[in-house]
């Protein structure tokens, strides 16, 4: 038998700093690190993110995740071309622990009997959803897109970003009033955008000369997706909530959630379900059976940490201005009409919710980060053109525009609407503190 000899850690490390491609250019030069190993390349992104976000946070006050996202986007074709959208592709199991952790968290901070105490609430969280949706379907089509097409945008326009609001509350540490219906609204917009890029995809799938053959079947599997996805999400709290009651080391309870959001995100994949859904259920379950002995760490440890970070940058690569001069008013209308959607429905319902102006005015800036986890959820890639066939390419790369922009500006204007509009923020640390 022969005995494997280990490679000498500097003959590996020389293997990793080699450029894959054959350059002889140096590691420093940007040919060098396009020709890098991805698994150094990435490392180095990472470690240039996290310095970077630091840096922008002191001295601009800006969030964390736009220096994160600002590296991702440096780095790919859109600009330095250090990283290829592909090399994303094996990272995706990871990413989607990273947004899987992150909506378990935003499922256990939601309280649903607030809803049933103040029904005008709830409604407030359906109205805005379904308004903001429909604004931008309305505007795009008013400029001349497909109907179809335009269905589509309004239904991912629905949705505010649940990774970009939990993140960003946890490090403003934003408390009150604005702050707990944001999330709340957050989940539920989020669900409703899922929902409604499912029946689209309903819709699309029936052939109209055999539309009495192929309805049934296809609302069918909707229903079964939308109701097997909520018993997933049950279960799964209900499950924690058992394992964690013989459990006496406080350190063990993070790792416990992170498994079980393993568990019901690869059975959400595995049984074509819902995992966004699944997993909002999830937290919220575990937190009505458990109260207050569910304790929940932000991203759930420092994996979540790292994970998060990964997240963003990954957000930042999928960037894209392609096209932006010719598709600007496409952009600007699903801008602009998702802020008057969503403007229009906090306002029609602030003072029957127990919502002042100045807060409401708050809570719709706050909303504005567009989130695409709908989609990317439900995909194998990062591709959104692959899974979604039939879309006119004009309006998903005008939509493709618009979440780069709400995803840069939207973390801005959620942290500046927390802190100075509605004032649920303690006052930042001194520059240099």
């Amino acid at each position: 038998m022969h005995c494997l000899t280990p490679m000498p850690f500097m003959t590996q490390l020389d293997n990793w700093l080699t450029p894959a491609t054959g350059s002889a250019e140096p590691l420093w030069t940007l040919d060098g690190l396009r020709g890098a190993d991805p698994v150094l390349g990435f490392a180095l992104v990472m470690l240039v993110a996290v310095v970077l976000a630091e840096f922008l946070n002191r001295r601009l006050r800006l969030p964390r995740m736009f220096g994160y996202m600002l590296t991702g986007a440096l780095a790919s074709p859109l600009a330095l071309r250090l990283l290829d959208r592909t090399e994303l592709d094996p990272w995706k199991p990871i990413i989607d622990l990273a947004i899987g952790v992150l909506v378990f968290e935003l499922g256990s901070r939601i309280r649903p009997r607030w809803l049933i105490d103040n029904p005008w609430l709830a409604f407030t969280c359906v109205l805005e959803g379904l308004l903001a949706g429909l604004c931008v379907t309305v505007a795009l089509v008013a400029l001349g897109a497909p109907p179809t097409s335009a269905w589509l945008a309004g239904a991912a326009a629905m949705s505010t970003s649940p990774v970009i609001i939990l993140v960003l509350v946890h490090e403003v540490r934003s408390r009150g009033q604005v702050t707990e219906r944001l999330l709340i609204i957050t989940a539920i917009n989020s669900a409703l955008s899922m929902l409604a890029l499912k029946a689209w995809r309903v819709a699309t799938a029936v052939d109209t000369a055999s539309l009495s053959a192929e309805l049934l079947p296809v609302a069918t599997d909707a229903v079964l997706v939308i109701g097997g996805s909520f018993l997933l999400g049950a279960t799964a709290g209900l499950l924690l909530a058992k394992l964690t009651q013989p459990l006496r080391d406080a350190a063990a309870a993070p790792v416990l959630q992170i498994a079980l959001v393993i568990l019901a995100a690869m059975l959400a994949a595995q049984w074509t379900l819902s995992p966004l859904l699944a997993l909002l259920v999830a937290g919220m379950v575990a937190r009505s059976r458990m109260g207050h002995a569910l304790t929940v760490e932000p991203h759930l440890g420092s994996a979540g940490a790292v994970l998060t970070v990964l997240l963003f940058i990954a957000m930042g690569m999928l960037f894209t201005l392609d096209g932006v001069t010719t598709l600007w008013p496409w952009v600007l209308a699903i801008v602009l009409a998702r802020l008057l959607g969503k403007g229009i429905a906090v306002a029609l319902l602030a003072r029957l919710s127990a919502l002042g102006w100045r807060q409401a005015a708050a809570l719709t800036l706050a909303l504005q980060p567009m989130s695409s986890l709908a989609v990317l959820l439900a995909a194998d890639t990062f591709g959104w053109s692959t899974q979604l066939p039939g879309v006119a390419g004009n309006v998903l790369q005008a939509l493709l525009i618009a979440t780069t922009l709400l995803h840069l500006l939207g973390p801005v204007l959620t942290q500046w609407s927390l802190r100075f509009l509605a004032a649920e923020c303690p006052p930042p640390p001194l520059k240099g503190a």
